[in-house]
């Protein structure tokens, strides 16, 4: 017999997930509370690496169906969502998506609809790419510096204590400067 899981994702403490909860139990799935997984973990954190999404993969088998509100809830972008989709088919989980009409993501036409969502979005960020690259060069041409702007009173503080003889560690703690932000200006020339 299938079991149904649900999983909910906010990204900040201030959010719930309550009204993902409902939103599950609107469309006509039935999760028992012990199956319902909430986490709090920003969607740029890949599906794989979320402590909560992780120990629903230990849950789920062969048979079961995940049910969850919105693709951006299962991934970070298309790229993750489809590797995410991808690897609960591979275990035997259907995956419904309310956004999609409670679509089976796992299904023929959930498949071709992943399809184009990833075709759009690969399209999106060969846009997003194209237009940086544009405005870089603009800037370039401009006479613009690029990168991050030079630290001039850092770097004389952190070479002040180099020159006094400290160890980076402690020139950070002097400092209250961050140990990799020490080494940065430790090694690099004066401008």
């Amino acid at each position: 017999m299938s079991r149904t899981f649900a999983y909910c994702r906010v990204s900040t403490a201030d959010q719930t997930t309550d009204n993902q909860v409902m939103e599950i139990a609107a469309a006509g799935f039935t999760v028992e509370p012990q199956r319902t997984i909430t986490e709090t973990v920003s969607g740029s954190v890949m599906a794989m690496q979320r402590p909560g999404f992780a120990k629903l993969l230990e849950r789920l088998e062969s048979g079961d169906v995940l049910v969850t509100t919105k693709l951006d809830r299962l991934g970070r972008n298309a790229m993750d969502v489809r590797q995410t989709v991808e690897h609960l088919e591979a275990m035997g989980v259907r995956v419904h998506c309310l956004a999609l009409g409670g679509m089976d993501l796992t299904s023929p036409a959930g498949k071709m609809t992943m399809g184009v969502l990833a075709a759009v979005a690969e399209f999106e960020r060969d846009l997003l790419v194209e237009r940086t690259n544009a405005g870089l060069e603009r800037a370039k041409a401009e006479g613009k510096r690029l990168g991050r702007p030079v630290a001039h009173d850092t770097r004389a503080a952190v070479l002040k204590e180099k020159n006094a003889g400290l160890t980076q560690a402690k020139a950070a703690k002097v400092l209250d400067l961050s140990l990799r932000t020490v080494k940065r200006h430790w090694i690099e020339p004066a401008v």
